[in-house]
């Protein structure tokens, strides 16, 4: 019998099957921002100033939270359904870039938390990651709601997320900056 390709009213936006290429699309588009990052970085003179990760955390960063991070942002902080009409799609990028935002913001780039408390940390290098995550994130709504992604999947933007974060480590890794 054929599949039932009809989604489920009662599932989590993005609940859905992905085309092939819109998967592809999105991981050869995270690797590209990667790319412009470690290019960034070196010309800018921050590649130094990486900050170091365990094995663990990059362990979490590949597998956990593409997936959490995704059904959050991309997932629950989205507009449902098709962007039909100018107004609607205006909406609809504007709650993006709102949300890309917050997704940078959360980021630790700018500021820290440690036993000391919360104290803000801006610098170029700073500055730099939190636009770097700023993009990262419009491109994973853009993986989830460009016409090569007809039902909104959220898969893409978990793949795409995963292969950034584990370019990252295998970067970080290779530059000794893993613990």
């Amino acid at each position: 019998a054929a599949r039932d390709r009809r989604p489920n009213p009662n599932a989590l936006p993005g609940a859905t099957d992905a085309p092939r290429r819109a998967v592809i699309i999105a991981i050869a588009g995270a690797l590209g921002l990667l790319a412009a990052e470690t290019i960034g970085e070196h010309a800018l003179g921050l590649a130094a100033q990486q900050s170091r990760m365990t094995w663990l955390f990059g362990l979490y960063s590949v597998t956990a939270a593409p997936i959490i991070e995704e059904v959050i942002f991309r997932g629950w902080l989205v507009l449902d359904g098709p962007a039909d009409g100018r107004r609607r799609r205006a909406t609809m990028w504007a709650a993006a870039v709102g949300a890309s935002l917050g997704f940078a913001a959360l980021h630790p780039y700018l500021w820290r938390w440690d036993d000391a408390g919360f104290a803000l940390t801006p610098g170029a290098k700073g500055w730099f990651s939190t636009a770097v995550v700023f993009a990262t994130s419009l491109w994973l709504y853009v993986a989830r709601l460009a016409p090569w992604n007809p039902r909104q999947s959220l898969l893409p933007c978990f793949a795409g997320h995963a292969a950034k974060n584990l370019g990252v480590v295998a970067i970080k890794a290779a530059a000794g900056f893993m613990d």
